[in-house]
């Protein structure tokens, strides 16, 4: 053993030892070959979407068909108790109001001493909402704004637009309307004239065919909010309001 050294020693010390390839090195040759297949895989499922579309690599789009909108004809009444309909079927609270003042009345039942931050919608004004006790308003910094959301237990707003056929509140960001106030405070009331419901979202596209020409940001609110993402157990109130009133008045 002692020679077999010996005579190793003497080959050079410029002579290299060759190792066992390690998985590191193996890794680095099969990574392409992976890659390569996946590539391969995608090809071939495109060309058989390709197939059964009739089309052929290479040719052009074609136009899209036009834009097919249905507004139902629904008088404004039927509109109004349909979204109430909606909106307690999604696990909301409603109230139907016959004037501003009955609309303040029902707000301030639900707030009974509870801290609130109300947007500056001109509505909530004109219903003399902003001015029930524990209710703050008339925000224009968003750092105190934020601030207050994040601590108080009720968030109030109008709505830009309700969708009567799913029960969805509409709401365009503005100084009018900080998205804030709908979405962090435990509680949502939104008080909406009853002339804002809409039949449904065809009848939206059709008044606000593109909403980003208005607003940076068009939010639609459907019932409190709610996921089943765990195990597929229905949670309320994870990504906002767990419980939400709907205020129409008209």
């Amino acid at each position: 053993m002692a020679a077999e050294r010996a005579r190793a020693d003497e080959s050079g010390s410029g002579a290299r030892v060759v190792e066992p390839e390690g998985p590191a090195a193996r890794a680095g040759r099969e990574l392409p070959r992976i890659v390569e297949k996946t590539l391969m895989s995608c090809d071939a499922i495109l060309d058989k979407v390709r197939t059964a579309l009739g089309r052929s690599p290479g040719q052009p789009i074609a136009e899209p068909p036009p834009v097919r909108l249905r507004v139902a004809d629904v008088d404004a009444e039927a509109r109004a108790a349909g979204m109430l309909r909606a909106v307690e079927a999604l696990a909301g609270k409603t109230r139907r109001a016959a004037t501003g003042a009955d609309a303040r009345a029902y707000v301030g039942a639900v707030l009974d001493g509870k801290t609130a931050v109300a947007s500056n919608a001109p509505f909530l004004r004109e219903c003399g909402i902003v001015d029930l006790p524990g209710v703050q308003s008339g925000f224009t910094d968003r750092a105190a704004l934020r601030a207050l959301c994040a601590t108080a237990d009720v968030g109030i707003t109008s709505a830009d637009y309700a969708l009567a056929d799913t029960g969805t509140l509409v709401m365009l960001a503005s100084p009018a309307e900080a998205r804030l106030i709908s979405l962090l405070p435990p509680v949502h009331i939104a008080v909406v004239p009853k002339e804002r419901v809409l039949s449904g979202l065809d009848e939206l596209l059709t008044v606000l065919p593109l909403p980003a020409e208005q607003t940076s940001s068009m939010v639609l609110i459907t019932g409190p909010s709610r996921t089943a993402d765990i195990e597929q157990i229905l949670v309320r109130g994870v990504h906002g309001p767990g419980e939400i009133h709907v205020v129409v008045v008209g």
